[in-house]
């Protein structure tokens, strides 16, 4: 249950997330797949996920969280935050919107993801570096999550971290933006730098899960 709004977390909702809402569904429409279907993990209302759909009337949209609110704009399904509720391969593209860093295990969670995608897993989180980026981070965070009931682990990584995930788990860096703009001008000063980044990647095939670090070393350049 949502509980009272302060005045921090209304100019957030007024100023910001309407615009990183919408910043970021353009980023995800130009990275997925045509004729997708999509589950979004950890989708929230699914607002995202209805904006890229007004973009791209092509994909198909279901999502799972580990709280259900009351009102959705996607059909969402209860999950364990575990183990995803589908087959291996089950879905053309996974997404992961500001998630993987709200899990105790995050790296389980990117597996997962990989199981169940067949052509994609399309992730958009943070990277922690840069000048006071831990604090930057966690601000951002407990305005935007905290009165939803979102846990709150503050498990950001580095981009070494972000790396090592990918080559781990035999995932290939297809497409990746950084800088994305979600901020508005002077908060973005602050607020964008480089904390944030969109990837497409291929997820783990038999054939793929040998050396692959040139294939990840852009994740280096988001910072």
């Amino acid at each position: 249950m949502n509980g009272p709004i302060s005045g921090l977390e209304a100019a957030h909702e007024r100023h910001i997330a309407r615009r990183r809402a919408r910043v970021l569904s353009q980023h995800l429409a130009e990275i997925i797949p045509h004729d997708a279907s999509l589950l979004d993990v950890g989708c929230g209302d699914g607002e995202i996920a209805c904006m890229v759909g007004r973009t791209r009337p092509d994909l198909k949209f279901r999502g799972v969280d580990v709280l259900v609110r009351p009102q959705t704009l996607i059909p969402v399904e209860l999950y364990d935050g575990v183990t995803l509720p589908c087959a291996d391969n089950a879905y053309d593209v996974v997404t992961l919107i500001d998630v993987l860093h709200h899990c105790d295990k995050p790296k389980d969670v990117l597996r997962e993801a990989g199981r169940v995608a067949r052509q994609a897993v399309a992730i958009k989180d943070h990277v922690r570096e840069g000048f006071a980026a831990e604090a930057t981070l966690r601000l951002m965070d407990w305005v935007g999550n905290h009165r939803h009931g979102v846990a709150l682990p503050y498990n950001y990584w580095r981009s070494s971290e972000w790396k090592n995930a990918f080559v781990e788990l035999g995932m290939i860096v297809e497409r990746l933006s950084g800088r994305l703009g979600l901020y508005p001008w002077p908060a973005s000063l602050l607020f964008d730098r480089s904390l944030h980044f969109v990837a497409r990647l291929a997820p783990p095939r038999e054939e793929s899960v040998h050396s692959i670090t040139a294939e990840v070393g852009p994740v280096h350049a988001i910072v």
